[in-house]
């Protein structure tokens, strides 16, 4: 089985089990052993399908100021949670390959692994609010047949970035691509390097 052939079904089960709820509130109920790699993806999936909620819920025009602050900050630590995962996600594949030993030749990847299977665990989002709109008993023809269409090219995007991950990990198990981890290193969310913050 490959990599993405085990992740794209923990991403539809953290999906399915956030929307058992569909409350951005919802504790979660990690079914893997921590400190698997089946426990990072599930997590890394339930901490961006929250967030696609906060994201919805922030655009209501009708949303209270002082509420709609408190859901910035919500997204903002959701974002630098999903980032940090992210960064330990590709040091769990740094571990994995450490006994690789690159060829002569080995070329650099533009993105790591994890920023590839970030992408892949937003896109099993998509896919699953684009079925809601396909499913959708009050919307008319035109916008089912354009959700649709959309639906077509997100679940073609999941198996070209499904493959494109499987052969980048083929290929740093070959040794014919290394990977290096680069530190998001956000500055706006460190109160030594945001001026707004360490100038007060």
């Amino acid at each position: 089985m490959s990599f993405t052939e085990q992740a794209n079904p923990i991403f539809v089960r953290a999906i399915n089990d956030y929307h058992l709820t569909d409350d951005v509130n919802t504790p979660i109920r990690n079914p893997y052993q921590k400190d698997s790699i089946e426990y990072s993806l599930y997590l890394k999936c339930w901490i961006d399908t929250v967030q696609w909620h906060y994201e919805d819920i922030i655009r209501d025009p009708h949303i209270d100021p002082v509420e709609a602050l408190a859901l910035k900050r919500r997204i903002d630590r959701s974002n630098q949670d999903r980032t940090d995962l992210v960064e330990e996600i590709d040091s769990w594949f740094r571990q994995y390959y450490s006994k690789v030993v690159p060829q002569p030749d080995a070329r650099l990847n533009t993105e790591s692994p994890a920023w590839a299977v970030d992408r892949l665990s937003i896109l099993a989002l998509k896919i699953y609010h684009m079925q809601e709109q396909v499913d959708r008993k009050d919307a008319d023809a035109e916008h089912i047949a354009k959700c649709k269409a959309k639906l077509a090219v997100l679940l073609e995007q999941q198996k070209d970035l499904s493959l494109a991950i499987d052969q980048l990990l083929d290929d740093i198990a070959e040794g014919k691509k290394y990977m290096k981890v680069y530190r998001q290193m956000k500055m706006y969310n460190d109160p030594d390097t945001n001026p707004i913050l360490y100038k007060k």
